[in-house]
């Protein structure tokens, strides 16, 4: 027994359930965290109808609230990236869990529109912005020196997930009882989630014996980085913004995120009600996407570790562009939304596995968490952009479908952008 443990440091690993695997537990825990994060930023979705009804708020309020959430949950993402790094993975989490639950638990008592925006959109934000892709990634890079593409897949699962499977049960909610139990619903999950990550996540394999997974004996594993996450946030960006390989990762993921819960995450069981389908079943309709997310992104991570990344990312978003065209189009019939629903699903977040070996790959693996953090922040942008921008386009027009056309059409010009990725570099070495 090491020196550590014999004076009181964290038990070994044979202590542990399931031993040198545990590094699966951590994902289990991350996983059903990043699962919930997803289903309190889907909320809005549903009560979009349930506050109409009750308190007369326009669409365009509740879309800016909602896009307001979306924005912070991205633009946190460095940021918790580097207090990840400085204060640990662990204690950011739980600090976050406890804002979210709060937060969604006050809204019930909200009667006034800033009660809103300050709740669902200022404070939400702020909490589930820890618990989002850059968390996957952060314990991914940490826990893991092998299958980290399947790994982050499945992680990152669970944020599309979790948006669109919640979505049923809270529909069902809103029409049983109103909005109230719906806010209710979400913080006591959130709530629930506090002593799980307390009892099971450790912040690193060392502290209970292990190497990363897949890593080979005697590897040297960094050590924790004390410093300003602020600053370290910032400089990140700053080293990253010099390379035109970032913009194309940012500019590609903003236009994910405007395609995905900006706009049919936000706005699809909307749209649905437009056509008039009733609330529970658009809300299924998102939720058979999101099973079939699950299976999609999982097995884009699989394929992230074979292929070239470049072309998947231009397969993924020209075939979504395709069909955000195609919707409005088709005759909303049980029929056609189940294949849009199948066929969309498989799409939905399968981009982030790519991604975020792309960044590996061009920024390192020490840069790689907080630029993944900024180039996150960029799909949120794009999902805010989107949540605000189809709610203010339907105030306007009517319809969704000016809305949806935009983003199909956003959705070819990142499949173009995908190829650009590396070019210099791969230029450069040509070269050489």
């Amino acid at each position: 027994m090491s020196n550590a443990f014999a004076a009181g440091g964290a038990p070994p690993a044979s202590r542990r359930p399931f031993g040198r695997n545990y590094a699966f537990v951590v994902v289990g825990v991350v996983f059903l965290a990043l699962l919930a994060a997803a289903g309190l930023r889907a909320a809005p979705g549903v009560l979009i109808l349930p506050l109409e009804q009750a308190f007369g708020w326009s669409r365009a309020t509740i879309s800016f609230s909602a896009g307001l959430g979306i924005f912070l949950y991205g633009l946190v993402g460095p940021f918790a990236a580097a207090l990840m790094q400085s204060f640990g993975i662990r204690r950011t989490l739980l600090c976050a869990l406890a804002l979210m639950a709060a937060s969604t638990g006050l809204s019930a008592f909200m009667s006034e529109p800033w009660h809103l925006v300050a709740t669902w959109g200022l404070l939400s934000g702020l909490g589930s912005g820890c618990v989002a892709i850059v968390l996957g990634a952060t314990v991914v890079n940490r826990w893991f020196a092998a299958h980290r593409g399947l790994v982050m897949g499945i992680l990152t699962a669970s944020t599309a997930t979790g948006t669109l499977v919640f979505l049923p049960g809270l529909a069902a909610i809103a029409a049983a009882g109103g909005w109230q139990p719906v806010v209710l619903t979400v913080a006591g999950v959130i709530a629930a989630l506090i002593p799980l990550v307390t009892w099971l996540l450790p912040e690193r394999p060392a502290d209970i014996g292990l190497l990363p997974y897949g890593a080979a004996p005697g590897a040297v594993v960094e050590p924790l980085r004390r410093a300003n996450p602020f600053r370290t946030a910032i400089e990140g960006l700053v080293r990253a913004s010099r390379k035109s390989d970032f913009w194309l990762l940012f500019g590609t993921f903003y236009i994910c995120g405007l395609t995905t819960n900006g706009l049919v995450g936000t706005h699809m069981i909307s749209f649905c009600a437009d056509m008039g389908l009733p609330e529970v079943r658009a809300a299924g309709l998102l939720a058979l996407m999101g099973i079939f997310d699950l299976i999609g992104t999982t097995g884009s991570g699989w394929l992230t570790d074979r292929y070239d990344p470049r072309k998947l990312l231009f397969v993924y978003y020209g075939l979504r562009g395709l069909s955000l065209m195609a919707l409005p189009f088709t005759d909303f019939s049980f029929y056609s939304l189940s294949i849009f629903a199948v066929f969309y699903g498989l799409d939905w977040i399968a981009t982030v596995p790519p991604t975020v070996r792309l960044t590996n790959e061009v920024f390192g693996e020490r840069d790689a968490p907080i630029v993944f953090g900024w180039i996150a922040a960029g799909h949120q942008a794009g999902a805010a952009t989107a949540a605000f921008g189809a709610g203010l386009s339907r105030a306007v027009e009517g319809r969704y479908l000016e809305a949806f056309l935009a983003a199909g059409l956003t959705g070819l010009v990142a499949a173009m952008m995908s190829l650009m990725i590396g070019r210099a570099a791969r230029r450069a070495v040509a070269t050489a």
